[in-house]
């Protein structure tokens, strides 16, 4: 059965639909039920063309398939089929309003309505995230914590949750205070769970993109989601529910020992039509000037594709951004460029950064770009302006890809490079389930420049529970109980190794080898450097190149990629971050250093702006808002162990970590950062709002108070505060 067929026709007369609809039914009764849906979906994508006198006959076939949400829109028969009425009424949310589920949907809330613990993998368009406020909604639990892997994340959670404010006190940050009485919903990084003190007893834990756990799939961070998932799951006993795509199977014994369900669907109401081009121009895109002919390969497909939505996948943020820019070049050569669009992130970025970064021009003219180095709230612009139709491309990296939500009709693969690996078939097709959207395109389709993956078995190992690939930091994490018999001579060494620091180091979470060597660095330098450690607000020049050096040498994973940072750079950067126009004079010195850089002889001062401004921003993003806040917490803790115990007082990092963290804002508005709000725009209304004022008051004040009058703010950065609080 060819789908494209019916995609084809341009009239779908009786004959044909009727016979279709008996090939229809048959695969829904088979083994390969998957095919019956993807010709249901072509045909609804197709209604138009249907003749009238079948869709009767389509529309059981809707019911027979579970497809409820497209039967309530498809379906306009005055007279309604009572059993058919019965099923749809069934499905229906009685938690959300005007909300139907589809059949798998609605197995799966079923079980989580009788407790069950879930373990979900189900492609990318299955609707697992409208569970999550099923969950919420039902207002069952008094605490729930949802993990998610990106603050872009956190901000995307929030804004479908932040509805239940009446009945959850939503909290995002670990500054935000919690009483006791009042029911929460935490949506948190799995830093944050970890860091979050006094947490109350959690009921019900959600963790999004939970492949993460795994040790295999080189993501640095999950140690963190490991540790953040045994306390929740073993010290809280919350109830869970694991949600993810394309995954074969989970770590055996795992659903045994939590009487969990590992529930694997391919379900979905959307489909995916790939075209291949690699296999077409195979022979081009393997011979001398592939380079070439595959940028104008890409370019003439977007071109083609302008009136559609669509996103190009790519390997790193240098790539995404000198890619866009080519077709920027080809569009203009051409003659065919748009006319210019006036978005109100333009006015920001001269203000902010330089009205010569070519970013600006890429979005007059309808392009955008999306990478992990780029400051939060301008990807989250990005996103919008592009689900809102303003941009007609996005080219990006994996960030997002991971979660984030679009509109977006086409995919195109142009990279197989994933953090400097080939993807695997697990990452093509999350990528794949990116195009494709319910209710808008029910066609996605994806465009390949280079050869699918081989399909192997995705088997997510999880480290707390199997611990066979655990790390040490996981391992000391555990309850002694449930530390399994295969790893008790390996937990008993690591607590005699680490003996009255064994606390201070299992709670600081980062590399217990590294921690050992610090402590020890500490002990034998204490007496000569005390004024390097035991300082206290602001650090000296020498004072913060002691601390960094200590979390340089020994905090990065091993093999861990610091390019294009270094020690010295680091500490010059982290010096100058904090003075006036801070970010400004980084760009400036990045400027200077990239154009004095013989591999960038051949470029322009425009291609060298663009560089020291992506530069910066990934320093900024990386190194000031994560790392060095990070490390300045661990050893902070450290020395104040080791100076107790020598009887001296210790020093305190913790209020210039703060500063770093939150971009020198009020720590009571920093959470706004998080929720896509620009820190121009918060350090110009910071002076009107109390700096005691509790954070879950603080957009309820700047409403009623009437804090956006404050002139010198720009419309962008208005209309982003005005978007938090018209969504509370």
């Amino acid at each position: 059965m060819n789908i494209e067929d019916i995609y084809n026709k341009e009239f779908i007369d009786f004959e044909y639909s009727f016979a279709l609809t008996s090939i229809c039914s048959r695969y829904l009764r088979s083994m390969d039920e998957q095919m019956g849906r993807d010709i249901l979906l072509a045909i609804i994508d197709n209604w138009e063309k249907v003749e009238q006198g079948t869709k009767k006959i389509w529309i059981d076939l809707l019911d027979s398939a579970g497809f409820y949400p497209y039967l309530k829109v498809y379906d306009s028969n005055d007279i309604k089929d009572l059993g058919q009425e019965i099923r749809t009424y069934y499905h229906e949310s009685s938690n959300i309003g005007n909300i139907t589920l589809h059949r798998e949907q609605k197995i799966l809330l079923d079980y989580l309505e009788n407790n069950k613990n879930l373990v979900v993998s189900a492609p990318t368009s299955f609707g697992k995230s409208l569970l999550i406020e099923e969950i919420v909604a039902s207002r069952k639990y008094k605490n729930i914590v949802i993990i998610q892997p990106t603050l872009a994340l956190i901000h995307e959670t929030f804004k479908k949750l932040v509805k239940y404010n009446n009945t959850y006190n939503i909290i995002v940050t670990t500054s935000q205070e919690v009483e006791n009485n009042e029911n929460n919903i935490f949506i948190l990084t799995a830093e944050r769970v970890i860091e979050f003190n006094n947490l109350p007893k959690i009921d019900f834990v959600i963790i999004d993109e939970f492949y993460k756990l795994s040790s295999k799939r080189d993501d640095e961070r999950s140690d963190i989601l490991n540790m953040a998932a045994n306390l929740l799951i073993n010290k809280h006993r919350a109830q869970f529910y694991l949600l993810g795509p394309n995954i074969t199977n989970i770590s055996p014994g795992f659903a045994e020992k939590y009487n969990a369900i590992f529930y694997k669907t391919n379900y979905s109401l959307v489909n995916n039509d790939i075209i291949d081009l690699y296999t077409k121009y195979k022979k081009e895109l393997n011979s001398p000037g592939k380079i070439k002919f595959k940028e104008n390969l890409l370019f003439e497909l977007l071109f083609n594709l302008k009136e559609e939505q669509t996103i190009i996948y790519c390997s790193s943020p240098n790539r995404v951004m000198s890619l866009s820019i080519k077709f920027l070049d080809y569009l203009m050569q051409k003659g065919k460029v748009e006319n210019e669009e006036e978005l109100e992130l333009i006015e920001w970025i001269n203000e902010n950064l330089t009205p010569q970064w070519t970013y600006n021009k890429l979005l007059k003219y309808k392009i955008g770009v999306h990478n992990g180095a780029i400051i939060k709230h301008i990807n989250e612009s990005v996103v919008d302006y592009f689900n809102n139709q303003k941009l007609n491309y996005l080219f990006c990296t994996s960030t997002l890809i991971e979660g984030v939500n679009t509109t977006a009709k086409n995919v195109v693969i142009f990279d197989n490079i994933k953090g400097g690996k080939e993807i695997d078939y697990f990452d093509f097709s999350n990528i794949k389930g990116r195009s494709g959207r319910f209710m808008k395109h029910i066609l996605g389709k994806v465009y390949l420049f280079n050869e699918i993956p081989s399909n192997n078995d995705v088997i997510i190992d999880i480290p707390f529970f199997d611990q066979v690939e655990a790390s040490d930091e996981v391992i000391i994490s555990l309850e002694k109980d449930n530390i399994k018999k295969e790893q008790t001579e390996r937990y008993n060494n690591l607590v005699d190794t680490l003996g009255d620091y064994f606390e201070v180091v299992k709670n600081n979470n980062i590399s217990v080898n590294g921690q050992l060597k610090i402590i020890k660095e500490i002990e034998e330098n204490l007496a000569d450097h005390q004024n390097m450690i035991c300082w206290e607000g602001i650090p000296t020049y020498k004072q913060l190149s002691y601390i960094l050096e200590l979390g340089w040498d020994n905090l990065l994973k091993p093999g861990e990629t610091t390019l294009p940072m270094t020690k010295g750079k680091l500490v010059f950067i982290t010096n100058n971050f904090g003075v006036k126009d801070g970010f400004i004079d980084s760009i400036r010195s990045e400027y200077i250093y990239q154009s004095k850089q013989t591999a960038n002889k051949n470029k322009n001062k425009n291609q060298i702006l663009d560089l020291a401004i992506l530069n910066t921003m990934q320093v900024h993003r990386h190194w000031l808002k994560y790392k060095v806040p990070k490390w300045l917490n661990v050893i902070d803790k450290l020395q104040t162990e080791v100076c107790h115990k020598n009887g001296i007082k210790p020093g305190n990092y913790k209020i210039y970590a703060s500063l770093l963290e939150n971009e020198y804002v009020s720590s009571n508005l920093a959470h706004l950062i998080d929720l896509g709000v620009p820190s121009s725009a918060i350090k110009k209304i910071e002076r009107f709002i109390p700096k005691d004022l509790p954070i879950n008051h603080v957009l309820k004040f700047i409403r009623d108070e009437k804090v956006l009058n404050e002139s010198s703010l720009l419309n962008y950065e208005k209309k982003k505060i005005q978007n938090l609080i018209s969504f509370t």
